[in-house]
């Protein structure tokens, strides 16, 4: 999800991990609350589901939430699951956790490695549900000590950037109420036991377009009867790079990719169309907008000057705004953290070029705290930087959280924000 390093991958003689130390900062995270909150994650780690196929993940989700005395819905939006704990009048706060997948064949060697061929959790959604699972268990453990209502949601789709709207076209926030807060967290190639907090985007705002071209099919001998979309394609591709080099100011981040061009089987016919997939990400929702309108008039341009007989197809496949969570929630629990980890172990995080639905509950004045786990231990990450080599990050093959420290820091991380937002706000 991100390029940073993130320490080295667990050897693959490592067994599958036993609570060890669950201290995190000053408070402890029950030994209980963690064993129960790693033997979800070690099943959901070996049984990953891509987005929208997530039923077992959603049930096993549903049972730990029901099984800590949540009130539990599902099938919100697909698989989405909603957790609620309800303890009389006050703000609501809701923590989300995503549940799919991503396809890629694991390559950790861990012993509670993925048993699905080409899927793995890949971004650390496993250990989000475990963590918020977790968090979950402790404020149903302690009603005595703050008022309102707690939802704990399950969404579908991150991935593909589905999920979220979903969720709340299926009526999340009608059938559970408006929350006051949203809250997430996300892995991130950083020291385990360690948390960041930003202070201005932390993930940009991203868009994807599909692109079919369309032009005349016929025999390479005669490549004059042919309207060529590959060689369209081709100069798309290559036009489509000056939108950041040369229309873009420098002062902004703007990222755009061709992520795909297919077109054609064989190498004596000139097929009828070709298509693209392209992604660009911004730092602003304004950026984007600029570099999406500027792709689309370059698309229709190439067309145009090659002679093809029809328009493109050009189809926005996917749009997410820029993640800039509330200032005020990100410095309550910016302190709140700090009290319970250490200064020390709070960092500043630079943002990220990677993106995410989560800025979507933020829907009618909805504040949004949301802050990165470290998933790599101490010795990994000054081996790796010592060696001067990378470390499996988010969406590799090879990555694998240090499950020992990152899942209680995860779970003290989430309880402390929401104990802290329930006594700010009520």
């Amino acid at each position: 999800m991100t390029d940073a390093p993130n320490g080295d991958t667990l050897r693959a003689s490592t067994p599958a991990p036993e609570p060890d130390s669950a201290s995190v900062g000053p408070a402890a995270v029950p030994r209980e609350t963690l064993r129960a909150a790693l033997g979800l994650y070690l099943e959901l780690h070996a049984h990953p589901e891509l987005s929208g196929a997530e039923t077992r993940t959603a049930a096993r989700f549903a049972a730990q939430l029901e099984g800590d005395g949540a009130t539990v819905t599902r099938g919100i939006g697909g698989h989405g699951v909603v957790g609620a704990l309800r303890n009389g009048p006050g703000p609501t706060l809701l923590i989300r956790a995503e549940l799919d997948a991503l396809p890629i064949a694991e390559r950790t060697g861990l012993a509670y490695a993925s048993t699905v061929p080409g899927t793995m959790h890949a971004c650390g959604h496993d250990l989000h549900l475990a963590s918020a699972a977790g968090a979950l268990a402790l404020l149903a453990a302690e009603t005595d000590t703050w008022n309102g209502t707690l939802l704990v949601v399950g969404q579908p789709a991150e991935e593909t950037l589905e999920g979220a709207d979903a969720m709340l076209a299926d009526g999340l926030y009608e059938r559970f109420g408006i929350p006051d807060t949203v809250l997430a967290q996300h892995t991130a190639p950083l020291p385990a036991g360690t948390l960041a907090h930003g202070r201005g985007p932390m993930m940009a705002a991203s868009a994807a377009l599909d692109v079919v071209i369309h032009g005349r099919g016929g025999h390479a001998g005669t490549p004059q009867l042919t309207v060529d979309p590959v060689v369209t394609a081709a100069a798309t591709v290559m036009r489509l790079q000056t939108v950041v080099s040369r229309e873009t100011a420098p002062s902004d981040q703007v990222v755009l990719t061709v992520g795909s061009l297919r077109a054609g089987s064989r190498g004596n016919v000139v097929p009828d169309e070709a298509e693209l997939s392209i992604t660009v990400r911004a730092a602003t929702d304004q950026a984007l907008e600029r570099a999406v309108e500027a792709a689309r008039r370059i698309v229709r341009a190439e067309c145009a000057a090659s002679g093809c007989a029809e328009d493109p197809d050009i189809t926005l496949a996917s749009r997410s705004p820029a993640l800039l969570p509330d200032p005020a929630a990100t410095a309550t629990v910016r302190a709140a953290h700090e009290r319970e980890f250490g200064r020390h172990r709070v960092l500043d995080w630079p943002g990220s070029m990677a993106t995410e639905d989560f800025p979507r509950f933020a829907v009618d004045g909805v504040r949004t705290a949301y802050w990165m786990v470290g998933t790599t231990s101490p010795r990994q990450w000054r081996e790796a930087h010592s060696a001067a080599r990378p470390v499996p990050p988010n969406h590799s093959a090879e990555f694998a959280p240090d499950v020992r420290t990152a899942l209680p820091a995860g779970i003290a991380a989430m309880a402390t924000a929401v104990r802290q937002l329930f006594k700010e706000t009520r």
